[in-house]
């Protein structure tokens, strides 16, 4: 009969020494600190002040306000509501339309053709021009004398000296155009890089099978892009709603501010106005409202949840 082979005993565990258990938050102290310095300071301050009068062309009137600065903004502020609603349309006309378009893109640019790599860096080059830039160029365009609308009256279409920017009728189209020259690639690259992981076996399998191009693409390809349009459009939609340097220098927010976005608003009342309290208590709204729609979206989302 077999004997039992005894264990040699385990050997007691030895607890860190106390220098060892610090090392850890040594090395992340660094990032820690400045994450403070850079995120949570400014956060902070700009909490504090949302509760204060603070505009220095009228000194004798700063103090702590309290909650003051949000009831003006619900109930006494009809330019809040106004900005807001206009945010919500802009996002959703521009983040709805550029996932569409860079959706169009990444399936081209994907497939195999004569050039692709060309054609990969005209799709993606507008992503890597500023703002500004991109402004300054659709401006030239929308020049009444010598952009576009110049050479579309030529054509009969229009009339001289008109200007899109000017006109409430046409100044949103116009910033959306402007908007999604330079926003589509960011959908483009993010989807372009998801669709080069789905193996080929898949749509092997799935053509073996008789499934055509729309149902490859709508069982196949759709739920793999799932957690990437998710991020991408989140991403996206606040960057959107937080959009300022296109919209300040091609409109100014005009005409009469049918162009003002919610973060426009508290740039011109914070810039041009210098009431600081208010503008933080408007920018502390804004960041309420973008927390609770992204949190939102990602639940409904299933965001990083299983495909099936």
């Amino acid at each position: 009969m077999a004997t039992a082979v005894a264990k040699p005993p385990r050997p007691p565990r030895r607890r860190p020494s106390g220098a060892a258990r610090r090392t850890p938050y040594l090395l992340i102290a660094p990032a820690v600190l400045l994450m403070l310095g850079f995120i949570a300071y400014p956060m902070l301050s700009v909490l504090y002040y949302s509760l204060q009068d603070h505009n220095v062309t009228k000194p004798w009137r700063n103090g702590f306000a309290g909650l003051g600065n949000f009831r003006r903004i619900l109930f006494d502020d009809p330019l809040f509501w106004q900005s807001l609603l206009f945010s919500v349309k802009w996002v959703a006309a521009e983040v709805g339309l550029q996932l569409a378009l860079g959706l169009v893109l990444a399936l081209i640019v994907n497939q195999t053709f004569v050039g692709r790599g060309l054609a990969r860096a005209l799709v993606f080059s507008p992503w890597a021009v500023s703002g500004v830039l991109t402004t300054t160029i659709w401006m030239l365009l929308y020049n009444p004398a010598t952009g576009i609308s110049r050479y579309l009256a030529d054509a009969g279409i229009g009339a001289y000296g008109t200007s899109v920017l000017s006109d409430p009728d046409t100044v949103f189209p116009a910033a959306v155009l402007a908007e999604l020259w330079r926003g589509v690639p960011f959908f483009a690259i993010l989807i372009l890089a998801d669709l080069q992981s789905i193996p080929n076996e898949l749509y092997e399998a799935a053509s073996v099978d008789g499934a055509g191009r729309f149902r490859r693409f709508l069982h196949i390809t759709l739920p793999h892009l799932r957690d990437a349009i998710v991020l991408s459009t989140l991403l996206r939609g606040v960057w959107e709603f937080n959009n300022v340097d296109l919209l300040y220098t091609l409109t100014g927010g005009g005409p009469a501010g049918s162009t003002t976005t919610l973060p426009l608003y508290v740039a011109n009342t914070g810039i041009d106005g210098h009431d600081f309290g208010y503008a933080s208590a408007l920018t502390t709204v804004a960041f309420v409202i973008l927390l609770f729609c992204s949190i939102v979206y990602l639940r409904l989302s299933k965001f990083g949840g299983d495909r099936t």
